[in-house]
């Protein structure tokens, strides 16, 4: 039984310190005193009679047992909200859905999937889509605290999955994406030694594809030059590559319609030998909604025709 002494108000206050690392912005963000913010922490505390939280050089962190109550609070506290919101919204039908996508499926996958979900004859016309981007390690925290319904990607390699579920969509390789007319375009075999006379574009470092970019640079003996740029942004991505001699790092789905059109194409040089999983990960102690399900269903759905209409080509 819930001890009767721990109220809304300090799961809340839990929650956002835990979300902001920081006392001073979780009481901002609550519209409470900084002195009322640690009060209502050191009470819950008390209650539990554990420590929640450390203090270090950059703010606050959870200790372990911070990191017990907030794989259940997270989930249970958006199961509330979204009973409360349910309620307000059964004569309206509406609702949303909460997407985590990560940039290996930004270009085909999802926007197809949307867009096929909102069109099927049954469809969710009163639901919409909301979609956060983002590092991994980013998105699967955000699905452990339950602000997440699901996040769609590659992301096995990721040490935040821990204790959320995965599940096996595809295997997609990341490859090296040159301009047209590139210095390197259509040289085979290619010398790696090579690579490091063209600005790189590749993902920052602390992700799961730069650590995939590290691994391929250690085989090689390659160094990265230090003309690089670092991002996880697509349009920016494609455009500076298009634009100039640079490599661009990408999931092979990122580079399909431009290298169908001729505009974009890989060096002849594998980055990687399989590819990475793609696939749907959830938090196993949030019950899926009805619409979570259906979404999901069209995802399974989308990726089996996409793979099918890229074997054929």
């Amino acid at each position: 039984m819930l001890n009767s002494r721990i109220k809304l108000r300090h799961l809340q206050a839990f929650l956002e310190v835990a979300r902001q690392r920081s006392f001073a912005r979780a009481a901002e963000r609550l519209a409470i005193t900084q002195p009322g913010m640690s009060k209502t922490i050191r009470e819950l505390e008390e209650h539990l009679g554990a420590t929640l939280f450390e203090r270090t050089p950059q703010g606050v962190a959870l200790t372990q047992a911070g990191l017990t109550l907030l794989r259940h609070a997270g989930p249970a506290m958006r199961a509330l909200e979204e009973g409360v919101a349910a309620v307000g919204d059964i004569d309206r039908g509406a609702g949303w859905l909460r997407v985590g996508a990560l940039s290996t499926v930004e270009s085909r996958l999802l926007p197809e999937a949307i867009r096929r979900w909102h069109g099927e004859s049954d469809g969710h016309n009163d639901v919409g889509v909301n979609v956060v981007t983002g590092s991994s390690a980013f998105l699967l925290s955000r699905l452990r605290r339950g602000e997440l319904d699901l996040v769609v990607g590659r992301m096995t390699e990721a040490r935040e999955i821990r204790d959320l579920a995965f599940e096996h969509l595809y295997y997609e390789p990341l490859l090296l994406g040159v301009r047209s007319g590139h210095p390197l375009a259509g040289i085979a075999p290619l010398d790696p030694a090579r690579l490091g006379e063209f600005p790189w574009v590749l993902p920052p470092p602390q992700t799961t594809l730069r650590q995939r970019v590290d691994s391929f640079c250690v085989r090689h003996s390659l160094t990265l030059p230090s003309q690089r740029l670092e991002t996880l942004s697509l349009p920016i991505s494609r455009r500076y590559t298009l634009e100039s001699d640079a490599i661009w790092v990408a999931p092979e789905e990122a580079l399909a319609e431009d290298r169908t059109a001729g505009r974009l194409s890989p060096l002849a040089i594998d980055l990687e030998a399989q590819g990475g999983s793609v696939g749907l990960c959830f938090n196993a102690s949030m019950q899926p909604s009805l619409a979570v399900e259906a979404f999901c269903e069209v995802l399974r759905e989308v990726s089996a025709r996409l793979r099918q209409e890229d074997s054929a080509t």
